[in-house]
């Protein structure tokens, strides 16, 4: 059997042949105009604003989000933020892109655990859960045709790419699940950013910025927290962040630890019988060396380890026809257990050389990756004279990268240039097997998968600043790809295949300052992912199918966007929108001919819509913040494999928003705080509804869930409490349907039960 024959990833997700599939069609709709009207409006409140604004001195900037708050005459100001994935160091204001920052802080006193609750709150953003933290997909602005395809968002861990560029090692699990160990804030840029960042960045690009070493003086923090979801056992988290100057001002040593206990609330019923079968552990480290010799040469080494183990994965088993449980709330039928194992690993070196008239930047990078995922597959096996039937996948994947860049210094004329390096060996073991009733056990297949992926792209881009108003950039990446995937089964290699591509993308962005603090821009830029070999397609009698594709091309699609960034009223209140048109060809698809399944080329799909996002400070205790996104993401050219035209695109709600309130106040005298929260998610499609579909379609509910958080200072010791989906509603997060047309269950990631938790820190 071959990779794409026996393919049901480590997730869950079948690369078999799949059979009928029900069809409908769904109408597009179409409101650009509103949109457009939105943006207007907001051009016309900051009109109205102005005057109050002129008629006062322009106040300075804010400091940088590393840096201590402003003075407590500003305090009711909104924080202007500094971003850096855009290459430069520069406020989110003048960033003519959507650009997202979330603090950890933040994200600490909400009670977020994984990557779910980091992005996948966000309007617009998905996060495709199979089975808890280390096993999703990011997906932004609906560049998505399900779970079976390679990554279509960036994942980078300061400035060293993570994971996986092909859909041949890992791509189920492909985003990095970080823990928030010792990290300044996440950033999510949201479009292509192929130019800066290459391949799989086509719908964006997630960056965690971890803490820089501080040579200035001994810190630390350490905290504890304690949490347990309705039904669930008891979680609880251990930390501690020490900060070591090695020379005073020059160089420090920085270590951050953490160990997790997730409880678990998922129970599984049948052969295996389990209270918290999702229950397991989080443990990592990081240690990072800082020389900071003079203001000119600055040095940085870091190495990063997490281990994710959990006893078995957060799904429960639903009637695709009902959308009901099928054996209980939050319940899962197991003939065996589904454990697994994700160990993350990279070590990393960045200089920074400022001559004057540029900055040099050099980064590499070696990371390696490991999964162990087990799935039950009794379903597809049958269960007659057989205990259990399963399907275990190892996954390795080691990655070398190197980087080199030049950033010239500020002026009328701004330019970047980049060399780029990455090599990829990756391996996927596979083996189907049953358990008999004297519990021996009987292999039906051994499949590996090796795969080597090199990629070598130059880049850069030019920037013109004619006056103080405006700023046009252009960039371009141009890349050569090479591949070679393999398969064996049983011990016997079947066929070795190479492949290679290049590909180019291309930016172009104009700026225009209103006034000093507000602009206006528009962006168009590309993006790609790389394509690869396939192997040869068989029959049921395993002969070989002439005529059938040996090669997939790369992806390719262009976003147009313009977008409005402000800071009102004396900068208490900050306004972005954006409206975007993406237009996507030749989507990578699973395609199946005979008795495989392999991946090819065909169709297109266009993903229009609105964004808004919204920080109001009304004084010095309280601050409202709200966002909104209205996405329509279909095919406009029938995509056989897929779904005809005018089908929506899969796990992309239309609408999406949420809103946030918080109150500083003091309590007997020491400050406390107090936040609430509502996040609203639409409609979702799990696939399409064309008979001939690989990806099978579900209709997920809409949701909306509140949550809680208030908090105490005192003298140094924060004090904080939680509470994640307060009404304890059932809802759907992620659904997988690739089972469903063999008979099987719909494996659906349901939100995690109400959680109430609390959380004791000490920084020193």
């Amino acid at each position: 059997m071959y990779r794409s024959v026996l393919q049901l990833s480590n997730t869950g997700t079948n690369d078999l042949a799949l059979g009928r599939r029900p069809a409908s069609g769904l109408a597009r709709c179409r409101a650009v105009s509103l949109a457009a009207a939105t943006l207007v409006s907001l051009t016309c409140a900051q009109a109205l604003a102005q005057e109050q604004q002129e008629a006062t001195p322009a106040p300075a900037p804010a400091p940088a989000a590393s840096t201590p708050s402003a003075p407590a005459a500003a305090s009711n100001r909104t924080e202007v933020v500094t971003v850096t994935a855009t290459r430069r160091r520069e406020p989110i204001r003048d960033v003519p892109l959507r650009v997202e920052t979330i603090s950890t802080e933040v994200l600490e006193q909400s009670g977020a655990a994984s990557l779910s609750d980091y992005v996948g709150t966000l309007p617009g953003v998905h996060v495709s859960s199979d089975g808890g933290p280390g096993r999703g997909q990011v997906e932004i602005r609906g560049v998505s045709v399900g779970s079976m395809s390679a990554p279509t968002v960036g994942i980078y861990i300061d400035d060293v790419a993570f994971g996986s560029s092909t859909s041949f090692v890992g791509e189920a699990v492909s985003a990095l699940d970080l823990s928030l160990l010792d990290l300044h804030h996440v950033e999510l840029l949201r479009g292509p950013q192929g130019t800066l960042y290459g391949a799989g960045a086509m719908g964006g690009l997630l960056k965690y910025v971890t803490n820089d070493p501080d040579p200035s003086g001994f810190s630390g923090k350490a905290g504890l927290a304690i949490r347990k979801s309705r039904n669930g056992g008891v979680g609880h988290t251990e930390n501690a962040v020490f900060n070591v100057p090695l020379q005073e001002g020059v160089a420090a040593l920085r270590v951050a630890a953490f160990n997790e206990h997730d409880g678990g609330y998922i129970r599984s019923v049948g052969r295996v019988n389990a209270d918290h079968a999702n229950e397991g552990d989080t443990r990592g480290v990081r240690v990072s060396v800082l020389f900071d010799p003079s203001n000119k040469l600055r040095v940085r080494l870091t190495a990063t380890q997490q281990n994710i183990e959990r006893d078995g994965t957060s799904i429960a088993q639903y009637d695709i026809a009902t959308g009901q449980p099928l054996y209980g709330d939050l319940t899962h039928q197991l003939y065996r257990d589904e454990p697994y194992k994700i160990k993350t690993g990279v070590v990393s070196g960045a200089v920074e050389y400022e001559m004057g008239w540029a900055r040099l930047n050099v980064i590499a990078s070696a990371q390696r990756f490991e999964g162990e995922t087990a799935l039950d597959a009794t379903d597809i096996l049958g269960s007659e004279g057989l205990n259990f039937g399963g399907l275990d996948n190892d996954i390795d994947l080691r990655k070398r990268t190197a980087e080199v860049r030049l950033t010239s210094s500020r002026g009328p004329l701004e330019w970047l240039l980049g060399f780029y390096h990455n090599k990829e060996t990756g391996s996927r073991d596979q083996r189907l097997y049953a358990q008999l009733p004297d519990n021996t056990e009987t292999d039906f297949v051994r499949s590996s998968q090796p795969s080597l992926f090199q990629e070598n792209a130059v880049y850069g881009d030019l920037t013109w600043n004619p006056s103080a108003a405006w700023s046009f950039t252009v960039g371009a990446r141009s890349a050569r790809n090479r591949q070679t995937y393999g398969t064996l089964t049983n011990g016997v290699r079947d066929f070795e295949s190479s492949g290679k591509d290049s590909s180019k993308t291309y930016l172009a962005t104009a700026r225009y300052s209103i006034d000093k603090t507000s602009s206006v821009y528009f962006r168009a830029a590309s993006g790609y992912r790389p394509g690869g070999p396939n192997p040869p397609a068989i029959d049921q009698n395993g002969q070989v199918i002439p005529g059938a594709p040996t090669t997939f091309q790369p992806d390719k699609l262009w976003s147009y966007e313009i977008g409005y960034k402000a800071d009102l009223l004396d900068r208490r209140l900050f306004v972005e929108a954006a409206l975007f048109d993406i237009r996507w060809d030749d989507l990578q698809q699973p395609i199946a001919i005979g008795a495989t399944t392999l991946t090819g080329n065909a169709g297109e799909a266009e993903s229009r819509g609105l964004e808004l996002a919204l920080r109001y400070k009304l004084d010095d205790r309280l601050s409202l913040d709200g966002s909104l996104a209205w996405t329509d993401a279909t095919l406009t050219e029938d995509a056989p494999a897929l779904g005809m035209s005018g089908a929506r695109l899969p796990n992309t709600a239309r609408v999406s928003a949420n809103l946030g309130a918080r109150y500083e106040f003091a309590l007997g005298g020491y400050p406390a705080w107090a936040g609430f929260g509502v996040r609203h998610v639409g409609k979702r499609n799990a696939g399409f509804d064309s008979p001939e579909t690989s990806v099978p379609n579900f209709r997920m509910s809409s949701y909306t869930l509140a949550d809680l958080q208030a908090g105490v200072d005192l003298r140094g010791w924060q004090l904080g409490a939680f509470v994640r989906n307060l009404a304890d509603k059932r809802a759907v997060s992620s659904a997988d349907t690739a089972l469903t047309a063999f008979g099987g269950p719909l494996r659906v990631t349901p939100v995690q039960p109400r959680t109430i938790g609390l959380n004791l820190t000490r920084a020193f």
